[in-house]
């Protein structure tokens, strides 16, 4: 039986997740179909768009995706704090943004009197609404409901779209963050859609690149904030140049045409402590090796801990790959 969402998550150990959904039909949620010829490219992006309009209304930040021909990674950052710090009035107009809601929350939202017994019931949907704003598996079911409801109109079907529900991974520590941030972001050079990281469609790393040449970071993406430090913001613990650099230099690697090199002295890597050659494989079959929670081994023994469950995954390839 799958495990429980509720026991794959643990905002205490870690608010950062790898999320993979599928598609269960042959045909696909994007690309073209090489049987029939038929492109559904621009379903790349109907996905897109969603997520990043998601990521401002739900309590989630977006630090990478990829949207591939059947299949979406998306890693993201639950930002509780926020949602809890958000006041009343500001849960209920997020909510409308994506729901009806009913009668007394747009009585709320009009600034109408309550009486107390109205207040009492209201406080009990905006409580569900703040958890459900700093929810995972809110904001995945929001996401593949959209795509899967406009895909089957447009194919003329009924019928599940997706395979199941999503998987999820914790990525508890900074050397499983990155690798899986890049494992991501190079998907489209492993499958041999794109030759270079800026030529990637509709994946984060195209869209960092592009701001970045204008010393920008994309709003719609969790910011990197440079190296852990005292009084560090909320954001990425890596700096952003090395992190563009390092994934070109990956990418130069999986590409059987353009073979290069990690250098050993690559910021990223050497203060995480990650071996160039265990780096490569890291972010190439980073879900192959991993199919659960990742990080170093004593942050995988408190997730346990946490969740209480009996058993470790991955712990030995934890160790010997991230250290």
């Amino acid at each position: 039986m799958p495990t429980a969402r509720k026991k794959q998550v643990s905002l205490v150990d870690t608010k950062y997740y790898h999320c993979i959904s599928r598609c269960v039909r042959r045909a696909f949620l994007c690309g073209e179909d090489p049987l029939t010829g038929q492109s559904y490219e621009h379903r790349r992006e109907w996905v897109e768009e969603k997520l990043l309009l998601l990521a401002s209304i739900f309590c989630i930040d977006i630090c990478a995706y990829a949207v591939m021909s059947n299949h979406t990674h998306i890693v993201l950052y639950v930002d509780d704090k926020k949602a809890n710090r958000l006041h009343d009035k500001a849960i209920v107009i997020r909510w409308h943004k994506l729901f009806k809601g009913n009668w007394l929350t747009h009585k709320f939202v009009e600034g109408n009197e309550l009486t107390p017994s109205e207040r009492i019931m209201l406080d009990d949907i905006i409580d569900k609404y703040r958890e459900r704003l700093a929810s995972i598996s809110w904001f995945m079911r929001v996401l593949n409901e959209d795509i899967a409801r406009r895909a089957n109109k447009e194919d003329g079907c009924k019928g599940r779209f997706w395979e199941g529900r999503f998987k999820s991974q914790a990525l508890l520590d900074e050397a499983a963050l990155a690798a899986c941030m890049a494992y991501v972001d190079l998907n489209p050079i492993r499958a041999k859609v794109a030759s270079t990281p800026e030529t990637s469609e509709f994946t984060s790393i195209k869209k960092r690149i592009e701001h970045a040449q204008h010393g920008k970071q994309p709003k719609s993406l969790q910011r990197f904030a440079g190296n852990p430090r005292q009084n560090m913001p909320k954001g990425l613990p890596f700096e952003l140049e090395y992190y563009i650099e390092l994934v070109e230099l990956t990418g130069r690697c999986i590409r059987a045409d353009k073979r290069d090199h990690i250098c050993d002295a690559q910021p990223i890597l050497a203060r995480l402590q990650i071996e160039p050659e265990n780096w490569i494989k890291l972010t190439t079959q980073f879900t192959k090796v991993f199919h659960g929670a990742v990080g170093r081994q004593q942050a995988v023994t408190e997730y346990c801990e946490h969740l209480q469950k009996k058993r470790r995954p991955n712990l030995a390839n934890c160790e010997r790959l991230l250290g």
